[in-house]
């Protein structure tokens, strides 16, 4: 009777089974599932991931280094106590396997305009990382699941710019060269002669970039005189900005931010200060009134230097209260659209190019005049940031053009108009020296300012031998290294 029993439960066991196993993998696919991944769904993140990370280290350090920001607590960053910067880093070499995945399946489906955008975001990332940390892995970068190669050489930075100049003449080859539609595109909505454009204004942004090391006339000739050819920006309509919604993901960084947070940064006195003397209404974007003159009949702005001690930085001036914060424009207004005032991320813009166009003609290295380049940049500058420029800005004391003072003019303006684009001000004025950048009375940097990252730390352990022959090649990891281009 009990076998009985038994052989009666075995049965019924495997009938059961049975039946569960019955079309398992048909009901246990989820309908919803991305199976196939396309361009255009690589594209939103590898342009979302990499505007959002440079406009993090704006924040956090270009901001600050370059004096366009300082703050009032916990101020190691304005001290230049930076401790290990791997967050670039690894968020950008991040970014890149999508890159590198963008053109891999882009090249198989024979999308030419998908290509050509992959290799201009390529340019730009690697320029990224190479204009902040000097040598970096790149020819073998990215390499670990097609090659095995886990421990990527570091390429000289000389050679990393001959990649960079390579794949953006290619792609303004490529660019326009097949039909399909470049979906997913949140940087410029499909448009492929815009990326055409950004192409070309980088390419002229690291000729200049590396033009203390190299004759690069001949190559900014080329693309300046062929706009045919080679097209760049030709007004703020071009620019290669993100502008940021009111919805996740696509939000401004520092949009939920709490308070507390935003008010540790505050303007600078040295930013401050000049928009002061030229009588620059973009300060009323860039900073608000302090908060203990806001609503009386004398309302100020009030910078503060940077580089201060705790106790001094929170006291300066009487306090916190009559100290200028920055703009609601990059907090509680950056997702609210006001005409073309938007909190916007930063690749590159059309004021940039004139500066660049400007600085290039007064040195020779193109055919133009410096001063209309120059004025064309400062009128686009206050374009940028929706603010109507007085009819006198151009003719006043410290602004007006003058040839022998035309190379600190047109730095200057130019770091005005890169207020908050990330570390692009701090690479240009590493090169330039303008404005005039003095480390704070309380800095742990023996009065220098940095002008590099250190590598991160986990690379002495990941990629030991190979960090170490970029050190001894390069010089010292240290902040005080000056990268091949700033030599």
């Amino acid at each position: 009777m009990r076998r009985k029993i038994l052989l009666f439960g075995i049965m019924a066991l495997l009938v059961s089974v049975s039946s569960c196993d019955n079309n398992f993998e048909t009901i246990n696919e989820n309908p919803y599932a991305i199976l196939n991944v396309t361009p255009d769904l690589l594209l939103p993140t590898v342009i979302r991931g990499s505007v959002n990370r440079v406009m993090d280290d704006g924040w956090s350090i270009g901001n600050i280094v370059i004096q366009q920001t300082a703050k009032i607590q916990f101020v190691n960053e304005d001290r230049y106590i930076w401790g290990d910067r791997s967050g670039l880093w690894s968020s950008l070499y991040g970014v890149l396997r999508d890159v590198n995945n963008l053109y891999t399946l882009s090249d198989a489906s024979g999308f030419n305009n998908y290509k050509g955008v992959s290799l201009v975001m390529k340019s730009w990332i690697f320029s990224l990382l190479t204009d902040a940390y000097g040598d970096v892995p790149y020819s073998e970068a990215i390499k670990g699941k097609s090659d095995a190669i886990l421990t990527p050489v570091y390429d000289p930075q000389e050679q990393i710019y001959e990649g960079l100049m390579a794949d953006l003449a290619t792609a303004n080859e490529l660019l326009g060269s097949t039909e399909e539609a470049i979906n997913g595109d949140i940087l410029f909505g499909g448009d492929v002669q815009a990326w055409k454009k950004l192409a070309n204004s980088l390419r002229l942004r690291y000729l200049m970039r590396i033009s203390n090391r190299t004759d690069v006339s001949t190559a900014m000739r080329s693309i300046v005189d062929n706009p045919g050819q080679y097209p760049i920006f030709e007004s703020n309509a071009d620019n290669a900005t993100l502008e940021y919604l009111a919805e996740a993901p696509n939000q401004f960084p520092l949009h939920t931010t709490r308070v507390g947070s935003f008010d540790e940064f505050r303007l600078s006195k040295n930013l401050g200060d000049k928009l002061l003397a030229f009588q620059d209404p973009r300060i009323a974007v860039f900073a608000r009134h302090t908060a203990a003159s806001a609503g009386t009949s004398n309302p100020v702005y009030v910078g503060i230097p940077n580089g201060l001690s705790d106790v001094d930085a929170f006291n300066y001036n009487g306090g916190v209260q009559n100290v200028s914060r920055l703009g609601s424009l990059y907090f509680e207004d950056a997702i609210t659209a006001r005409g073309r005032e938007v909190a916007r991320g930063y690749v590159m813009a059309y004021p940039e190019l004139q500066f660049i166009l400007a600085e290039a003609a007064q040195k020779g290295l193109i055919a133009g005049d410096a001063a209309a380049y120059y004025r064309d940049g400062i009128t686009a500058a206050f374009e940028y940031v929706d603010t109507p420029m007085p009819a006198d800005y151009l003719s006043r004391s410290g602004v007006a053009f003058q040839a022998d003072r035309a190379l600190e003019l047109i730095g200057t303006q130019k770091w005005i108009g890169l207020f908050f684009t990330g570390l692009e001000a701090w690479f240009d004025w590493r090169r330039t020296d303008y404005p005039e950048v003095l480390a704070g009375p309380s800095n742990q940097n023996s009065d220098r300012v940095p002008v590099r990252y250190a590598y991160p730390l986990s690379e002495q352990s990941r990629n030991g031998a190979n960090r170490e022959a970029a050190v001894s090649r390069q010089g010292a990891d240290d902040i005080n290294t000056k990268v091949w281009w700033d030599n």
